[in-house]
């Protein structure tokens, strides 16, 4: 990929980026000698067990397990030992499956193999996913697909797959980064255009849940808004992803369920009241004399 690098015209939106990864990372980092990045990267990415009940849930794959990546940010806040040692974790885990929902990358996309490697080769029994965010664009996010797959990681970029025990049958969809929830809602409607039902919906933004909740989709997976960075003790969702409502942990609209996790990795080099973290979810059918969650 690298013999690449220097061929692909970089968007306006690739430079503001780094203007934005200068004036809140680099630049600091420089003023304070490498202190603020030696003191971010010390700090653990914690491995967060999750119980979503869901009522709708088939009885079939009661108690899956799924190791929930997302917003890894690959780049100078997430240099490839850490990430490798992610990676190492998820392994240890050993998820049915795993579902990353983007920012693989921070900026640039090169030299990220490695890591797609280490990921592609975790054995589950459901299979491994990918959805693109939007900082998988910056660069190039037909690099990114490519080299995800070629790891063996499935991309669902407004495709759905198709996971089988016995009869039953369970459908992941995912949707390529949407900004806004009107973009999301037309992701949403193209892929069950397509496809017809999704139980479970990766999307790097959180906002498409309200309209995949009306489709009847059981679960959605979110990142993107690493649950502000910086957020009040004991009150999560008091953070500063101001732009969204919904932004750390779970969420219920009827019997849908959406799932956001704070990420492995950041935007800038700062945490406090919130963690990174790889989410292990385990997913079961809640019946009538138990509560959804």
């Amino acid at each position: 990929m690298s013999s690449n690098a220097g061929q692909r015209k970089r968007s306006a939106r690739y430079q503001r980026a780094r203007v934005r990864h200068f004036l809140l990372t680099s630049g600091p980092s420089r003023l304070s000698k490498g202190w603020i990045v030696r003191r971010h990267h010390s700090d653990p990415v914690e491995l967060r067990d999750v119980e979503i009940r869901l009522p709708n849930w088939p009885e079939a794959f009661d108690g899956l397990r799924i190791a929930h990546v997302s917003d890894l940010h690959f780049g100078e806040l997430m240099p490839m030992d850490r990430a490798l040692a992610i990676a190492e974790t998820v392994r240890r885990a050993r998820p049915d499956m795993i579902c990353n929902t983007g920012d693989l990358v921070d900026l640039d996309c090169d030299g990220v193999e490695p890591l797609t490697r280490a990921i592609g080769n975790i054995s589950t029994r459901c299979g491994n996913f990918f959805v693109p965010g939007n900082h998988d664009e910056l660069d190039s996010v037909d690099e990114v697909k490519r080299v995800v797959t070629r790891a063996g990681i499935i991309v669902l970029d407004g495709d759905v797959c198709e996971i089988r025990r016995g009869e039953h049958r369970l459908r992941i969809g995912g949707i390529g980064w949407a900004r806004s929830p009107s973009h999301c809602r037309a992701r949403v409607d193209r892929l069950l255009g397509k496809s017809g039902h999704v139980d479970v919906l990766l999307s790097h933004n959180p906002k498409a849940f309200d309209h995949a909740a009306e489709r009847g989709v059981l679960l959605v997976l979110s990142g993107h808004t690493h649950g502000g960075q910086i957020a009040r003790r004991n009150r999560p969702n008091a953070n500063l992803a101001i732009a969204h409502h919904r932004s750390a942990g779970l969420y219920e609209l009827g019997p849908s369920r959406l799932f956001v996790t704070t990420g492995a990795g950041a935007w800038f080099p700062v945490r406090v009241n919130c963690p990174a973290e790889v989410a292990l979810l385990t997913i079961r059918r809640s019946y009538p004399d138990q509560p959804a969650n």
